[in-house]
């Protein structure tokens, strides 16, 4: 599931973006940007979202169209060897407003293995959409998002009632030497069911992670490698990637 932060490549990635600009203003001056627009696609070996891992090898698309901090975007992951649970093919349509380091948002998850078409909504259960609202400021060194779920799936509390499934994820960028760092610690603040099948965690961490960036910068390409290695101590699980994003700017 979408931020970006979380699609983990271990492999070959490949991105293709396009970026387009329409100005407003006189012909004299120099255009100022207002509508940009951006296009690509990543090739994963794994697909792992907040601790978890949702998928192998997938082709994940994103396209998005922003103007004046509004942005209107859609993100997809599809495995090339899908699992039988329906978590490893999705699409997030995603609507949000960015402020300076003030950011809010609105994100639509639908997963399709589960036998329900896409334009079925509903409550709990008999649709296969999760609509989660997210509020976040980015200080520069750090980073903090909330996210909650708010309608649609979610997974449910002691009492067995909608849990309003939360999570808040810390980032804190650095450079050490010619790499580009990113630590990352994910927490799930109560209990519910969504991030564990074990609904009797209340306050857990399921995401510790650390990521190094290598950035190769060409005329019009940027290659950068990485490697992230990704710690769930609520599950007890380990991954660790490796990958490369190639993208091409006009």
């Amino acid at each position: 599931m979408k931020k970006i932060s979380k699609k983990i490549a271990a492999g070959a990635l490949i991105a293709l973006i396009c970026t387009g600009a329409y100005a407003e203003g006189e012909a004299e001056t120099s255009p100022k940007r207002v509508v940009d627009a951006s296009v690509g696609m990543d090739l994963v070996s794994t697909y792992v979202w907040r601790g978890q891992k949702n998928g192998g090898v997938s082709i994940q698309p994103v396209g998005e169209i922003s103007w004046n901090g509004l942005s209107l975007g859609a993100w997809g992951s599809y495995a090339l060897s899908p699992q039988h649970n329906g978590s490893d093919e999705e699409l997030d349509i995603n609507l949000g407003y960015a402020y300076k380091g003030f950011s809010i948002g609105i994100t639509d998850y639908y997963l399709f293995n589960n036998g329900y078409p896409f334009f079925k909504y509903g409550g709990m259960s008999g649709n296969a959409h999760t609509f989660e609202g997210t509020v976040g400021y980015d200080f520069g060194f750090l980073a903090v998002a909330w996210s909650t779920n708010f309608a649609g799936t979610d997974g449910v509390n002691k009492k067995g009632k909608r849990a309003y499934s939360s999570y808040l994820q810390i980032d804190a960028p650095f450079k050490l030497g010619p790499l580009d760092w990113d630590a990352t610690l994910g927490v799930v603040p109560y209990r519910t069911s969504f991030y564990s099948a074990d609904d009797s965690h209340g306050f857990h961490i399921n995401q510790v992670a650390l990521r190094a960036e290598y950035p190769i910068e060409l005329k019009h390409v940027n290659i950068p490698l990485y490697g992230q290695i990704v710690a769930n101590p609520s599950s007890r699980d380990l991954y660790f990637f490796c990958g490369v994003a190639v993208s091409i700017n006009k």
